[in-house]
């Protein structure tokens, strides 16, 4: 299945950058999967080296500190496939499981003897505690599940069908009705299957919804044994707080609270900031702060302190929140509310496309879903998502376009109507088209 980061991958594979291509990202989005596809494809002399396999195994780099050492031990297992850097590639899978090893991708660098690539599912949570991060030496890539276009590929839609698309949504011109109700269909696909590999592959083989459950509810336990060996101290208010995400999304004040996670009364975000990190840095959660002003840069008014959580896959999602039962999705069941369901895809999506996320939320004005900064014109670009009939139902979207003192030139209005429309400032585009944001 195509997979955007691929062409980045592929460039580093076959250029010549000296520094090390770490690639981060959550359990079973598809990274060793996609390194050895395309190092395998580029260097005769392919070295795998599985750290967490190791670990668990014959522990061979267990107390690796030094460059020679490191070489003899990958000699046990590959001795034969060493050979020139034109021709030889070393991948380090799960790297994080030895954080020394972090540590000793400079002097490996300096060394220059062989190419080398990694990645690791906690890898962003292991380069945050490592005191000696080799900065200059590294380049650190983040990989999320894949994306609605990535699962039109894979649903067989083509790239002539994608760019005309995004030329329809350039110009604001709706799609014809039969390519708007199928493009439709398969979003609302991708809302039970989600962006997970093996979910997707699942979906396009055998359309089996029980079969991509069973995927789905396998990855959300992998989930929980990670944070239990991250942290056992830890652990079990990891798993709350991730437990509790599908149900605060889909409550009117969804921000976090943070008396709920443990019932206690007046206690602060600092009290779980280890909790937070790990959940962030890990990949398994995205996470959105609260601005206190709609201005660019959106970062100046942040607050890490009010933040709304989501799950780092719409699938797994839809997963807890329906089971089996995908009418709720695919027929618009009434009494069902999607809202929850539409704004983690969004999250996903913009997250994916390398939006840092915000929102706006204020007693007096309203709320805006998501805030992101616009760097083209060097101001904000509001969205809002609906999920229902009443896509025209907000309070806060129009007060802060019109409020000149924050330069908004436009806002977007995401929905399921096959209609693109303009008011004021405000332009209506049918939900699939986040895929162009």
């Amino acid at each position: 299945m195509y997979r955007k980061i691929s062409n980045y991958i592929e460039e580093y594979l076959t250029g010549n950058e000296e520094k090390i291509l770490c690639i981060d990202g959550a359990r079973q989005v598809g990274k060793s999967y996609i390194i050895r596809e395309l190092a395998q494809k580029h260097f005769e002399n392919y070295i795998e080296i599985n750290m967490a396999d190791d670990k668990v195994g014959d522990k061979l780099f267990a107390n690796v500190r030094t460059v020679e050492s490191f070489y003899i031990e990958v000699s046990v297992i590959a001795g034969d496939k060493l050979k020139d850097r034109e021709n030889t590639i070393i991948f380090i899978d799960e790297i994080q499981e030895y954080p020394e090893l972090l540590t000793l991708l400079k002097p490996l660098r300096i060394d220059n003897k062989y190419k080398y690539i990694c990645s690791g599912s906690e890898l962003g949570i292991t380069l945050s505690k490592t005191t000696l991060t080799p900065m200059g030496s590294i380049i650190e890539k983040k990989m999320y599940p894949m994306d609605f276009e990535e699962f039109l590929i894979a649903n067989s839609v083509g790239e002539l069908v994608i760019n005309h698309m995004r030329k329809c949504f350039e110009e604001g011109i709706p799609l014809d009705e039969a390519l708007h109700n199928k493009i439709l269909y398969l979003f609302k696909s991708y809302l039970y299957v989600g962006g997970m590999p093996d979910a997707v592959k699942s979906f396009v083989e055998t359309k089996n919804v029980s079969k991509i459950r069973e995927i789905q509810k396998d990855i959300i336990n992998f989930y929980s044994e990670d944070a239990s060996k991250y942290d056992k101290n830890h652990k079990l208010v990891i798993k709350r707080i991730y437990d509790m995400i599908p149900s605060n999304i889909e409550n009117k004040v969804k921000r976090i609270q943070y008396k709920k996670i443990e019932n206690i009364d007046d206690v602060r975000y600092t009290k779980y900031v280890d909790e937070f990190e790990y959940l962030i840095s890990s990949g398994i959660v995205l996470d959105a702060k609260a601005v206190s002003e709609p201005k660019f840069p959106l970062v100046q008014s942040s607050s890490k302190n009010l933040i709304k959580l989501y799950m780092n896959d719409v699938g797994l999602l839809t997963s807890v929140l329906y089971k089996n039962n995908i009418n709720a999705i695919l027929d618009d069941e009434t009494g069902v509310n999607l809202g929850a369901v539409y704004e983690t895809v969004v999250a996903e999506e913009l997250k994916a496309h390398n939006h840092e996320l915000y929102y706006y939320d204020r007693k007096k004005v309203g709320e805006v879903d998501y805030l992101i900064d616009n760097y083209d014109a060097l101001n904000v670009l509001p969205v809002e998502i609906k999920s229902g009939k009443d896509y025209k139902n907000f309070r806060a979207l129009p007060k802060i376009i019109l409020d000149p003192n924050y330069r908004m030139t436009k806002g977007y209005v995401f929905n399921n109507e096959r209609e693109i429309k303009k008011e004021d400032k405000i332009i209506y585009y049918p939900i699939y088209f986040i895929m162009f944001i």
